[in-house]
């Protein structure tokens, strides 16, 4: 079975393939923008739930989950871009980093 790692690997390399035809500084810019891109479609399907949209769109939770889900594959996919062979320890060290005060916390209960 594919790791979350393995699937990014290989979704980077048919999206590098598709933008082959772009400089490499902007297939990266590209991508973080579509990082912004999917979190725009979350907080969409989210005013959509709360009914805040003009356009009479229902929604569901389980939209702003998969357009949360696309959010999480286009970082991951943003940071393959910026270093591929290091992504993978640069993620778990920013993770590591990032969730300190959550281990801290579970450690004293």
């Amino acid at each position: 079975m594919d790791t979350l790692w393995d699937n990014i690997e290989k979704l980077s390399a048919v999206c590098r393939a598709a933008g082959a035809h772009l400089p490499d500084e902007e297939l990266k810019a590209l991508q973080v923008g579509k990082v912004a891109e999917e979190v725009g479609e979350a907080m969409h399907a989210l005013h959509g739930l709360k009914g805040l949209t003009t356009c009479d769109d229902d929604h569901t939770w389980s939209e702003v989950q998969n357009d949360l889900v696309g959010a999480v594959i286009a970082a991951l996919l943003a940071m393959h871009y910026i270093d591929p062979t290091g992504t993978r320890a640069t993620f778990d060290e920013i993770l590591h980093r990032r969730t300190r005060r959550g281990r801290e916390a579970s450690a004293a209960a």
